[in-house]
């Protein structure tokens, strides 16, 4: 199919993603301008690179193309974003090398593999009260859940808080109004502030403590680049499984045969992770700054150019999945990029794998039928790409 220029479309478009069809344009750029020039609106002009091969060069070279600018575009009234040069994700090396340190442990394969019986436990609580529901909201009640309990566990936020904890972020990182938004995410920061003042009159093992108490190039971290820390491992903890389990659940409610494959052949529950995380993308776009004077295949790109790095478009690009737009739960390999690659890949990618993991497994193994009752609701947003509401009634074995 010969598909026409996308000279009118605007990338920057929510509904482009929420009502629209992005993936024959990411198509086109691949073939015709894999590193395209797309001009300011509310936003600055930007760089778009769209094919595979690209994007792991941008994020393989953290000098040229610098992520302590911010990550993201931001409309050009925001100002620069506020953890630049201070987030885990918002930082180069070698100072996120140290950042990163401080952290890492509660990462690793034996911490992950220490949560997995808590994890399970928390995913039957949460399937239960699905079941006792009789309808209700996948997005929220199922796959927001399972993240925050780890993170909050992870950061030392006490049971008895976390429930507080988890309506905020429902309505902060939601599609509510967004002076409510606003007010949630301030709340949540003040709750952050709270702990912080805790944790250094009493240390725990707890990444809060870690944070603390730590030391990046021999100084203890600013309150403030605390919070900000906090607020990215809040939200780096939940988007990504929160948005892939919803937008695989969807997947595999419009694709009834692979769910029941994949009950009948568990040895397909790593492949089907993998291929869920590729084919929902979670992370619509990730942005650089550039550095210096460099080519980027044909394009000379100059310091301050913003480079947009369209995550959906690379894990469609033919060039390297074999056909790319099948939904296969036994694809291989699966290389993709939905969490990221280079210094900055996912520092919580086997958490989110092991998550997904156990919430499938516990899904086909404890719930008799999964149906959706309504319309699945979009995200309006060019910054994460899945689900603001799957309705379905859940029935119990």
């Amino acid at each position: 199919m010969t598909l026409l220029a996308p000279e009118t479309v605007n990338l920057v478009d929510p509904e482009l993603y929420a009502t629209g069809d992005p993936y024959p344009v990411f198509r086109w750029m691949r073939d015709n301008d894999p590193v395209r020039w797309h001009g300011a609106t509310e936003y600055p002009g930007f760089w778009s690179v769209t094919r595979y091969d690209d994007i792991r060069t941008v994020y393989g070279d953290a000098r040229v193309f610098s992520s302590a600018q911010g990550i993201l575009l931001r409309p050009q009234g925001h100002g620069q974003d506020p953890g630049g040069g201070r987030t885990l994700a918002l930082t180069d090396p070698p100072h996120h090398k140290a950042l990163r340190t401080l952290v890492a442990d509660w990462f690793t394969t034996r911490s992950v593999r220490a949560l997995e019986d808590a994890m399970r436990e928390a995913v039957r609580a949460v399937l239960a009260r699905a079941v006792a529901l009789g309808e209700c909201d996948f997005v929220t009640d199922i796959a927001a859940r399972l993240p925050l309990y780890v993170i909050c566990r992870l950061m030392g936020v006490p049971e008895h808080e976390q429930e507080m904890l988890f309506s905020l972020t429902s309505q902060a990182f939601g599609a509510g109004e967004p002076e409510t938004r606003s007010i949630a995410h301030q709340q949540i920061m003040a709750y952050f502030v709270e702990l912080m003042y805790r944790r250094m009159d009493e240390p725990a093992d707890d990444l809060v403590s870690a944070l603390v108490n730590g030391e990046v190039d021999g100084e203890m971290l600013t309150e403030e680049d605390i919070l900000l820390n906090c607020d990215n491992l809040l939200v780096g903890g939940t988007e990504n499984v929160r948005l892939a389990v919803a937008g695989g659940m969807q997947t595999f409610l419009d694709r009834p045969a692979d769910w029941e494959r994949l009950r009948s052949d568990r040895s397909l529950m790593p492949t089907a992770v993998e291929e869920v995380l590729r084919w929902t993308s979670t992370a619509t776009h990730i942005m650089r700054t550039v550095t210096e004077p460099v080519m980027l295949r044909e394009r000379q790109l100059e310091p301050g150019d913003r480079v947009v790095m369209w995550t959906p478009s690379a894990n469609r690009d033919e060039r390297y999945f074999e056909n790319p737009d099948a939904f296969d739960i036994a694809r291989r390999p699966n290389r993709h990029l939905a969490l990221g690659a280079g210094e900055h890949f996912c520092l919580g990618a086997m958490m989110t794998r092991t998550e997904m993991r156990i919430l499938f497994t516990e899904l086909l193994d404890s719930v008799h039928s999964i149906e959706q009752t309504g319309p699945a609701v979009p995200l309006r947003s060019i910054v994460v790409n899945g689900l603001e509401s799957l309705p379905v009634r859940i029935t119990a074995k």
